[in-house]
C-alpha cells in the first residue's frame, strides 16, 4: 500500500555516533521508511527532534545526495554559509561532494518533524564532519588521523 501508516513502524533514537558526539542527538527520534515501503535505491526518514536536539553532527557526504523538507515546528539550518531558519514546507538540498557541513538544530521550545531523503552508493559513501574529530565510510567512523571508533554507522 503506498499510504504508510506512521504509528505502525518503529520509532528510534539510536545513533553509531561514538560517545561523546552522540549526546547531541540524544533527543533525535526517527522511523525509517524506506524499508517498509519496499524502496532500494534511496534512503527516507520520519524525523522529530526534541527542543535543543541537533539532526546530526555537521556533516557532508561524498557520494549520496540529501534532500530535508519541513513539516512541523522551526529549526535552525547550520552549514557553511551560516545560519538560516527553516520551517513548515521549507526545503533543504545537499548535493552529494559538496563540501558544505551541515545540520538542523531545534532552538525552540517545541519539537520539529521532518522528512529526510538519501540517494546514491551507501556502501561507496564516505564524508567528513568539519567541527570534530570524526570522518565516516562504509565501515564506520575514524578520526581525521584514521585511528578507528568503535562505533559502527546504522543502516
Amino acid at each position: 500500500m503506498p499510504k504508510l501508516d506512521l504509528d505502525a513502524i518503529p520509532q528510534t533514537n539510536a545513533t553509531g555516533y561514538p560517545p561523546p558526539f552522540d549526546a547531541a542527538v540524544a533527543g533525535r527520534h526517527y522511523r525509517r521508511l524506506a524499508p517498509v515501503a519496499g524502496l532500494m535505491r534511496m534512503g527516507a526518514s520520519h524525523v522529530t527532534l526534541a527542543p535543543g536536539a541537533f539532526s546530526s553532527q555537521r556533516h557532508w557526504h561524498r557520494e549520496e545526495d540529501e534532500l530535508v523538507v519541513m513539516i512541523s515546528g522551526h529549526a535552525v539550518l547550520i552549514d557553511d554559509a551560516g545560519e538560516t531558519p527553516v520551517g513548515p514546507g521549507d526545503v533543504l538540498a545537499f548535493p552529494a561532494g559538496e563540501e558544505n557541513g551541515h545540520h538542523l538544530h531545534n532552538r525552540s521550545d517545541a519539537p520539529c518533524v521532518y522528512v529526510a531523503i538519501s540517494a546514491g552508493d551507501d556502501a561507496a559513501d564516505s564524508g567528513e564532519y568539519p567541527d570534530i574529530d570524526m570522518v565516516f565510510d562504509a565501515a564506520g567512523y575514524a578520526r581525521k588521523d584514521g585511528t578507528r571508533y568503535e562505533a559502527k554507522r546504522l543502516p
